[in-house]
């Protein structure tokens, strides 16, 4: 049986409900399935993942994006979409509509460092690593991660000064960072893991994460993303090829990806 043509990272989005209802549900079911494949007979922990893979996250993140600006089609869309897939898609659309408000333009030719993500597999052998000393959940380090710097894509400091892959500022990794590399991803993730732990994490990582970044938007977003990942691991390997993206005051522009 032939397979479906994978999606061009160019094309226009629906606009459709419908169309979009369609497009999201074979999107997410072959997403699932290149996933599955890449975990089963490729190497995670290993060099870049797979075409497929790095296609369907696109344009299911493509999508999301597209909704998140549309509350109206998005409500109309998730009418049409299995209960689980519609749950999903209101967690992530939701997420990017809260990052999104957080967000102000930039000149559209501002530049940025970016560079490619360590192996999946290699920064979920960190997570793990800094929730078993510092008892964080590292659902909850990957959404910051994730968040933050899409997996460490992003190298360019914040507006405000942060730095490295888990843009912590000066001040706060003097008091958390242990003696480590702020741009280290191993020394980043457990400082994050530190920091974490000490605003009230496990316990209440509603407080820890507000600590983190002083945003209740910010807050709810990483929860959202958190969920999802501990809803289906296979999330986590999405988000990872997942791609950064800039709001400009030209519109939105993507740096990394085909």
């Amino acid at each position: 049986m032939s397979q479906p043509a994978l999606p061009d990272p160019k094309a226009a989005i629906p606009k459709d409900p419908a169309k979009l209802a369609r497009s999201l549900t074979g999107t997410v079911a072959e997403l699932r399935r290149a996933t599955d494949d890449w975990i089963r007979d490729g190497d995670p922990g290993k060099g870049q993942p797979p075409e497929p893979v790095v296609l369907l996250a696109l344009q299911q993140q493509r999508v999301y994006r597209y909704l998140a600006r549309n509350p109206e089609v998005a409500s109309r869309t998730y009418a049409r979409l299995s209960k689980s897939l519609a749950a999903q898609a209101k967690d992530n659309v939701t997420a990017i509509r809260n990052l999104l408000s957080l967000v102000h333009p930039i000149s559209g030719s501002a530049k940025f460092r970016v560079q490619p993500a360590k192996p999946a597999d290699v920064l979920l052998g960190h997570f793990k690593h800094a929730e078993r000393r510092f008892g964080v959940d590292w659902e909850i380090l990957a959404a910051v991660m994730f968040v933050e710097t899409k997996f460490g894509r992003v190298r360019s400091p914040s507006h405000t000064g942060a730095k490295g892959p888990m843009q912590f500022m000066p001040g706060t990794w003097a008091a958390y960072g242990m003696g480590g590399d702020i741009q280290d991803t191993r020394d980043a993730l457990l400082a994050a893991a530190n920091y974490l732990r000490a605003s009230g994490a496990p316990r209440d990582y509603r407080r820890a994460l507000y600590a983190y970044n002083h945003s209740w938007a910010y807050v709810d977003a990483v929860q959202l993303h958190a969920r999802q990942i501990k809803r289906d691991i296979r999330n986590y390997y999405a988000y990872y090829n997942w791609q950064v993206y800039v709001v400009t005051t030209d519109g939105d522009r993507r740096l990394t990806g085909p």
